[in-house]
C-alpha cells in the first residue's frame, strides 16, 4: 500500500474553483460512501483553503487516475477546468505534505490551529463511512502527533496574526487581565463575530453590542452563547474599559464631542478605543481627549506582521520534528508487510503452548490455584523470549527491505499457513495507538486489487 494525495489550495486555484471542488458538511458523507469503492483506503480534506484526496493503495497511478475521475464526477467538472489546479503527490512526499499541513506549515496564516482538528475529523468522518484503513489511520495519526508536537514545542501557533486576535492581544497587553474589563463591541457583522468569540477565549468580564440593527446586535447574543448584551451606544460607553468598532459605515461612528461628554462623567477611568474599520469609526481627535487612547487598523497590522514573521522565525525549528515523525511512520509502513507474519507465528507459538499444557492437565490438577498461575506465567515466559529474536528479525529485515523474503522464510521454518493474513496488531513500544477501525471494512477497490484484511480492534501504531 502506497500513499498518495492529489489536490488543490489557495496556492493553486481562485476561491471560486475551491468553492466548487469543495465537499460541504452535507455532500461529505455521500461522497466517502462511494470513495470506499474507488481505491482500498481514502480520505477528504475539505477546508475554506483547500480540498486534498488522500489515497492508500498498492498502484498510486492507477489510484491517482480513479480518484480524479471520481473528484470531477461528485463536482460536476471537467478534469480539463481542474488539471492545471491540481497538485500531486506519492510515498513520502505525499506524507511529508500532510505533516506540515497539521503543523499549520501550508495555512495561508502560518500557524493557524484550525487545520489540526480539520485534519482529525477528516480522519474520523472517513473511518464512520468504512473508507479509511490500517495505512491511511497511521498516517493522520502520526500528522496529528506532528501538529501537537509543534504548537507544544514552539511558539508557532501562540502569537496574533488576523486583525481581530491582534486587537484582543493588544487590549490583553495594555490591561493586563480581561477578566476584570467591560468591552463595548461597536459593530455586529463577521469582524464583529471573530472579536466576540477572541474575547470570550480570554474571559472578558463583559460584552455589550451595539449593532446596526438589533436584529443583527440580537443574532451575534444568540451566536456566543448569551453571553454578549445589547446596548445603546453612548449608554454603554459610561460602563465600559474598552471599545472594539468594526462596522461599515461610511462615517464616523464615535465622535469625538460624545467621547468628550462621556469621559467627563467618568474622569477616573481610561478608555481604550480600538478602530478596526475601513473607513475608521472613531474620529481621529478624539485620541487627544484625557484618559483615551485610540488605535487603528494600521497600528494593529505593525502587531500582525511583527507576530506572522515570528511565526516564520518558528516555523523553521519545525524541520527537525517534521523529519522525526516522517521517520517514525515510514519506519511503521515499512514493516507492516511483516504483521501477518508476526502474528502468524504467535498464534503457532501460543497453539503449541496451550496443547502442552492441556496434555499434561493430569498433572496439574492436583496443583493449587497460586501454583497452576506460576506455571502458566513460566510457559507464558518461556514463549515471549523464544519469540523475541525472531520477531526482531523479521522487524529488522522489512526496515531493510527485506521483509518480505524472510516472512517467506519464517514461514517455511515453522511451518506457518501463507494463507493466514488475519491479525490482531498492537502498538509497538514509543509508537501511536490509532482508533478501532469499524467493521465491514474489507472491500475491493475500483483500482482492481484487494486491500489486505482489517480486523476489528486493529490498533494502529
Amino acid at each position: 500500500m502506497e500513499i498518495l494525495v492529489v489536490g488543490t489550495s489557495y496556492k493553486t486555484a481562485p476561491l471560486t474553483l475551491r468553492e466548487r471542488l469543495a465537499f460541504p458538511p452535507w455532500a461529505l458523507g455521500p461522497a466517502l460512501d462511494e470513495l470506499a469503492a474507488v481505491v482500498p483506503e481514502g480520505v477528504i480534506l475539505s477546508t475554506c483553503h483547500r480540498v486534498e484526496l488522500y489515497a492508500a493503495a498498492p498502484d498510486p497511478q492507477l489510484a491517482m487516475a480513479a480518484l480524479e475521475r471520481f473528484w470531477c464526477q461528485q463536482r460536476g467538472l471537467p478534469l480539463s477546468l481542474l488539471e492545471p489546479h491540481l497538485y500531486r503527490l506519492t510515498a513520502s512526499a505525499a506524507a511529508q505534505h500532510l505533516f506540515s499541513v497539521a503543523c499549520g506549515l501550508d495555512s495561508a496564516v502560518i500557524g493557524e490551529a484550525q487545520i489540526l482538528g480539520q485534519v482529525r475529523d477528516a480522519l474520523l468522518a472517513a473511518l464512520q463511512h468504512h473508507a479509511a484503513g490500517l495505512t491511511l489511520s497511521a498516517l493522520f495519526r502520526h500528522a496529528q502527533a506532528a501538529g501537537k508536537r509543534a504548537r507544544a514545542q514552539t511558539t508557532i501557533g501562540r502569537r496574533a496574526a488576523s486583525t481581530s486576535s491582534a486587537a484582543v492581544e493588544l487590549a490583553l497587553h495594555l490591561f493586563g487581565d480581561l477578566r476584570s474589563s467591560r468591552v463595548l463591541l461597536v459593530g455586529a457583522g463577521k469582524m464583529g463575530h471573530l472579536v466576540a468569540r477572541n474575547l470570550l477565549q480570554k474571559s472578558v468580564a463583559g460584552i455589550a453590542v451595539v449593532g446596526r440593527t438589533s436584529d443583527r446586535a440580537r443574532q451575534l447574543a444568540l451566536d456566543c452563547g448569551g453571553d454578549v448584551a445589547l446596548a445603546r451606544l453612548e449608554e454603554g460607553l459610561r460602563s465600559c474599559d474598552i471599545v472594539i468598532t468594526c462596522t461599515t459605515a461610511p462615517h464616523y461612528v464615535l465622535h469625538t464631542q460624545t467621547l468628550a461628554r462621556v469621559m467627563a462623567e467618568r474622569p477616573a477611568r481610561r478608555l481604550l478605543l480600538i478602530d478596526l474599520a475601513v473607513p475608521r469609526d472613531v474620529e481621529p481627535a478624539a485620541a487627544d481627549l484625557p484618559g483615551v487612547r485610540l488605535f487603528n487598523i494600521d497600528d494593529l497590522q505593525h502587531i500582525v506582521d511583527a507576530n506572522l514573521s515570528s511565526r516564520q522565525a518558528e516555523a523553521a525549528k519545525l524541520a527537525p520534528l517534521l523529519a522525526q515523525e516522517l521517520a517514525r511512520f515510514q519506519r511503521w509502513l515499512a514493516t507492516q508487510s511483516v504483521v501477518p507474519t508476526i502474528a502468524a507465528l504467535r498464534r503457532h507459538a501460543e497453539d503449541i503452548r496451550r496443547r502442552e499444557l492441556a496434555r499434561t492437565q493430569a498433572v496439574l490438577a492436583p496443583l493449587s490455584d497460586d501454583d497452576r498461575r506460576r506455571i502458566e506465567a513460566l510457559t507464558l515466559a518461556i514463549q515471549k523470549k523464544l519469540l523475541h529474536d525472531p520477531i526482531a528479525l523479521l522487524r529488522a529485515a522489512a526496515l531493510g527491505g527485506q521483509g518480505d523474503l524472510t516472512a517467506r522464510f519464517v514461514r517455511r521454518l515453522f511451518a506457518l499457513d501463507d494463507t493466514d493474513h488475519g491479525y490482531r496488531a498492537g502498538p509497538a513500544d514509543g509508537e501511536i495507538a490509532g482508533p478501532r477501525l469499524p467493521s465491514g471494512h474489507g472491500r475491493r477497490g475500483a483500482v482492481g486489487q484487494a486491500p489486505a484484511h482489517v480486523p476489528m480492534d486493529t490498533h494502529v501504531p
